[in-house]
């Protein structure tokens, strides 16, 4: 029996854009197997929705706060919503 998929939408604050955020969050999502996707949005911040298991999701979460070498994540808001985002894949978004 698989485990139940929930999906989770995140807002990253910080230095986040201009330092391959998005590109790195792509592949660590893809790394876990998670649908959905990522993009920069207007004021600064970097936004996420992703489907999966709830301990894959929580993995994410984590690397989120922390980020790729040059990000400054200053902090990460959280929420679930209805799953809309089915897999497979992970991708960079406008």
């Amino acid at each position: 029996m698989g485990k139940e998929v929930v999906q989770r939408r995140f807002v990253v604050r910080g230095r986040v854009q201009g330092v391959f955020y998005r590109a790195s969050t792509e592949e660590k999502a893809a790394e876990l197997g998670l649908a959905g996707w990522v993009r920069n949005r207007t004021d600064g911040s970097v936004e996420v929705v992703a489907a999966g298991p709830a301990d894959l999701l929580s993995e994410l979460e984590e690397w989120l706060h922390v980020g790729p070498r040059h990000a400054r994540v200053d902090s990460v808001t959280t929420w679930d919503e209805e799953v809309s985002e089915r897999g497979p894949g992970f991708r960079v978004t406008r």
